[in-house]
């Protein structure tokens, strides 16, 4: 079984681990049998399942999976190979994000070999020649753990993992109270980029870096930060002066921007994220009401009065379109940050009505290369949600917002540098990225190397 419940101790020092989780070939090969195996994995949202039949291979490393939607909320997952011969019934050609479709039956190009839904052999070319040999057993599709949350679908190759429930554990107890699985995707986007998946995943796992990566951010709040563990998991947000203006203000993407006026910086906050973020981050509703917040408040509001207005006004608008928010306890609010990474290779940016997600996983057999993805989810209104495709972009700001492309002018130069002999290891902070740590610790114990240690 996955080991799910290390316990993570509060940082008093800072910690280093070594490099070659980054650049070894023989980690990546190890991280074959050791991590991904053993972990639930997101394959895609639900709603890209729309028909019963409907499939998609997921490929991460060597292994390919099916995951076919088989009912109203069910779904089969298996090994994406037949048992005669090795040969993939799903041809996924190297370089292509997901290969998908809809079938009532899968059969093997190579020798007629057929399978229906459930991963039963329902054909064989001359079956005596096996003298009575071939059982179902023997001639059925390998199963593949499946289940959905969130509005994910979710698969683990290990038939003796953990429920994915437990595995989630508190991440997921409080990510739910977002009732993500009502949103829909916005946009979507992917691309094969020159940096190690971990290098890549662990740019987006803290918000240390907006000072010195995202400056233009600078004019409009503060980023000092905190990190804490959860388990497999762990999450981010922006500290605040007490437990009262946590409170208050809630969600770390729904507060007060700095200044004396907390009407105008709160709207110029919101707007900058929104924009910068590749129309992420946020919705255009929160943006429209923060609009208005100088011309329905009184200039010396205070910032907990302000954001209690913007709420409320935004919740209404959302609710003249068709929008319903979810009733989330402020205690959850609170405790749930800014984004969460959800062990091995997610990160989630929640909001009241929308996500911005993350992922990476390896890109072939070379540690320094990845297949990075990132992607927008919303509530609509029944009906009118956009209609998205997977886009292979280009890095650029014209492709991905100029936050985004500021995070890839980090990556691949992450990547290089921790290669040179001069560098002695990652100095992480204790308190700001705690979470990159965590995930340390926990890649540590399913890999069976080293975990982060005292600096000398």
């Amino acid at each position: 079984m996955s080991p799910v419940n290390i316990s993570v101790e509060d940082l008093a020092e800072p910690l280093t681990y070594p490099v070659e989780a980054f650049l070894s070939r023989e980690y990546a090969e190890a991280e074959k049998e050791k991590l991904w195996p053993k972990v639930w994995q997101m394959v895609e949202r639900a709603e890209d399942f729309c028909e019963i039949g409907d499939f998609v291979i997921y490929n991460i490393a060597d292994d390919s999976i099916i995951v076919i939607k088989t009912g109203e909320a069910s779904f089969n997952a298996f090994h994406n190979v037949c048992p005669h011969r090795g040969r993939q019934l799903i041809n996924t050609p190297d370089g292509v994000h997901s290969v998908r479709g809809n079938r009532r039956n899968f059969v093997c190009g190579f020798h007629g070999w057929t399978f229906d839904r459930d991963g039963n052999n329902i054909f064989v070319l001359d079956p005596q020649d096996w003298k009575g040999a071939l059982t179902p057993e023997r001639t059925c599709l390998s199963r593949v753990q499946v289940d959905t949350w969130g509005g994910w679908v979710w698969i683990n190759m290990d038939p003796d993992a953990t429920p994915l429930a437990e595995f989630l554990g508190e991440a997921g107890r409080l990510l739910s109270h977002f009732e993500m699985d009502k949103m829909r995707y916005k946009w979507r986007k992917w691309t094969v980029y020159p940096s190690n998946w971990k290098t890549a995943l662990e740019a987006f796992m803290e918000p240390y870096h907006v000072a010195g990566t995202h400056t233009q951010l600078l004019d409009y709040a503060e980023f000092y930060a905190y990190s804490a563990a959860y388990g497999l998991h762990g999450v981010s947000g922006f500290d605040q002066r007490d437990a009262a203006d946590r409170m208050s203000q809630g969600s770390s993407v729904t507060r007060a921007g700095k200044g004396a006026d907390a009407r105008i910086s709160t709207y110029e906050l919101i707007k900058e994220n929104y924009e910068t973020l590749n129309y992420a981050a946020s919705t255009e509703t929160l943006v429209v009401a923060a609009s208005r917040l100088q011309h329905e408040l009184p200039e010396e509001t205070p910032a907990g009065a302000v954001i209690a207005h913007w709420m409320k006004s935004a919740k209404a608008d959302d609710a003249a379109r068709g929008v319903v928010w979810p009733e989330i306890p402020p205690e959850v609010t609170a405790e749930a940050g800014l984004a969460w990474h959800v062990f091995p290779n997610m990160s989630v940016l929640q909001g009241i009505t929308f996500a911005l997600c993350y992922r990476a996983r390896p890109f072939g057999d070379d540690p320094n290369m990845c297949i990075f993805e990132s992607y927008a989810i919303e509530r609509y209104p029944d009906g009118e949600e956009p209609k998205t495709e997977w886009e292979n972009a280009e890095p650029t700001a014209e492709n991905w917002g100029a936050v985004l492309a500021q995070d890839f002018s980090n990556m691949r130069w992450v990547q290089k540098g921790m290669k040179s002999r001069g560098f002695r290891g990652p100095l992480p902070n204790p308190h700001q990225e705690r979470k990159i740590t965590n995930f340390h610790r926990n890649l540590a114990a399913f890999m069976g190397t080293g975990e982060p240690r005292l600096l000398p």
